[in-house]
C-alpha cells in the first residue's frame, strides 16, 4: 500500500480507477431507467440494446487489446478512449433523443470503456519487474480504489433525484468529470517513447494474435473463470426480484443490502495484499467463490427473515477476493502481451454474462427466483474446482 502512495505513476494508475469508477458508477443503476422510462425503449428492445452493447465491448476490447500489444501507442489509444467517452456524454447531452442515447451507448462508449483495460494492461507492464505476489496486491489495490465511488456517488445521485433532479442530468456533470480524467490522462500518461517499462512489440499478425486469445489452454481457464462471476451478475439481477416477492422487503431494502455489502467488498479488496504472504492467488480465488456461492444459495432461503442481513458478510468477502485477483489471474495467462492479456478480462464478462442469462432463464421456468439462484451457486462452485483442477500444479 505505501508503495502504491510513493510512486507517482501507480498514484496516477489510482487516480484513473477512481474517476474511471464514478463513470461506471453513475450509469451501471441508471442506464435502464434512461433507456426504458426517459427515451421509450420496450423491455425487449433495451435487452437487444444491452446485448449489443456487450458483444460490441468485447470486440472492441480484444481488437484494442491486440492492437496495443502490436503498435505499443498506448497513450494515443487511451486518449482515443477518453475522447470516445467524452463525445458520447456530449452527444446525448446535447441532442437529448433515443438515436443519440443508442449511437452512445452502442457505439461509442465501448470504445471508450477500454479506457479500464488499457489502465491495468499499462500496469502489468510497469509492474513486470516486481514479485507475482506484489503485483497481485498492486492490482487488487487499485481494482478497490474503482469501486470506491460506488459508496459514494450512489448515494448523492440517490438524494438528488429523489429531490427532483432530472435523471439526464448525469451526461453533463460525468462530461466534466470526463474531461478532468482526460487532462489527466493528456499530461500523466508516460509518453510512449519515454515510457518507465520495457515493452516488446508483439511480432504476431491480428489474426494469429487472436488465434493465441482463443487457444484451447487458455479458453477453459477463462471459460471457469467467467463461471465463477456469474455470481455477481446474477446477484445483480436476483437480489431486487428475490426481495419484491419477499414479505417486508422493498426498494429501500435492496439499496441498503447493496450498498453496505459494496462498502465492506472494498474493506476486503484492501485485505487482500497481507493474504497474499500465506495464500496462493487461486486458492484465495477459489475462496471467494465459495462465499459468493454460499451467499447466493441462501439468499432466497434468508429473504424473509431478519438473517438474511448477515449475507451481506460472505457477499462482500467473496466478491472482494475475487474482484483483483482474476485480472492478474487473466493477464498472466497471455504473459508479457498486457494488452491481449487486459482483453480477457472482457472476454470473461461475455461468458460471465452469457452463462447468468442462460442460469436465470432456465432456472425461473423450471422453478422461479429460488432455483436460478441454487443453478448459480453450483456453476460458481463448478468454476473454482475446475480451475484448481487446470492449474493443480501451480495453484
Amino acid at each position: 500500500m505505501m508503495q502504491l502512495w510513493h510512486n507517482r505513476t501507480l498514484r496516477f494508475f489510482s487516480a484513473c480507477a477512481v474517476l474511471f469508477g464514478v463513470f461506471v458508477a453513475s450509469f451501471a443503476p441508471y442506464v435502464s431507467l434512461l433507456g426504458i422510462t426517459f427515451f421509450g425503449l420496450s423491455d425487449q428492445m433495451f435487452a437487444l440494446q444491452m446485448t449489443a452493447t456487450l458483444l460490441v465491448s468485447v470486440a472492441t476490447s480484444v481488437g484494442v487489446g491486440i492492437l496495443t500489444d502490436r503498435h505499443p501507442l498506448r497513450r494515443v489509444f487511451a486518449l482515443i478512449a477518453m475522447g470516445a467517452i467524452c463525445f458520447a456524454l456530449f452527444l446525448v447531452w446535447t441532442f437529448g433523443n433515443l438515436t443519440a442515447f443508442l449511437i452512445a451507448h452502442v457505439l461509442i462508449m465501448p470504445l471508450g470503456g477500454t479506457i479500464f483495460g488499457q489502465v491495468f494492461a499499462v500496469m502489468r507492464l510497469y509492474t513486470s519487474h516486481l514479485p507475482a505476489s506484489t503485483r497481485d496486491s498492486l492490482t487488487s489495490t487499485i481494482r478497490a480504489l474503482f469501486a470506491v465511488p460506488f459508496i459514494i456517488v450512489l448515494p448523492i445521485w440517490g438524494w438528488a433525484f429523489d429531490s427532483g433532479v432530472q435523471l439526464t442530468t448525469l451526461y453533463p456533470v460525468v462530461f466534466l468529470i470526463m474531461l478532468a480524467m482526460t487532462a489527466l490522462v493528456y499530461f500523466e500518461w508516460p509518453a510512449d517513447a519515454n515510457a518507465p517499462w520495457t515493452e516488446e512489440k508483439s511480432t504476431l499478425s491480428f489474426t494469429q494474435s487472436l488465434r493465441e486469445v482463443l487457444a484451447s489452454n487458455i479458453v477453459w481457464r477463462l471459460f471457469w473463470m467467467g463461471a465463477i462471476h456469474t455470481g455477481s451478475t446474477l446477484m445483480g439481477v436476483l437480489l431486487a426480484l428475490v426481495f419484491s416477492e419477499a414479505s417486508g422487503r422493498g426498494p429501500g431494502d435492496v439499496g441498503l443490502f447493496f450498498g453496505t455489502f459494496v462498502a465492506l467488498e472494498v474493506v476486503v479488496m484492501f485485505t487482500v495484499s497481507p493474504l497474499l504472504r500465506y495464500m496462493r492467488r487461486l486458492h484465495i480465488i477459489a475462496m471467494g467463490a465459495a462465499f459468493y456461492a454460499v451467499f447466493l444459495g441462501l439468499l432466497p432461503v434468508l429473504a424473509p427473515f431478519a438473517l438474511v442481513w448477515v449475507l451481506i458478510l460472505p457477499v462482500a468477502i467473496g466478491g472482494g477476493l475475487l474482484y483483483g485477483l482474476t485480472i492478474t489471474y487473466l493477464q498472466d495467462l497471455l504473459g508479457s502481451r498486457a494488452g491481449a492479456g487486459a482483453s480477457l478480462v472482457a472476454l470473461q464478462r461475455l461468458v460471465s454474462e452469457g452463462l447468468a442469462a442462460l442460469i436465470f432463464a432456465l432456472g425461473t421456468w423450471l422453478g422461479g427466483y429460488h432455483l436460478a439462484a441454487l443453478m448459480g451457486a453450483f456453476v460458481i462452485v463448478a468454476g473454482a474446482v475446475s480451475l484448481l483442477w487446470l492449474d493443480r500444479q501451480n495453484a
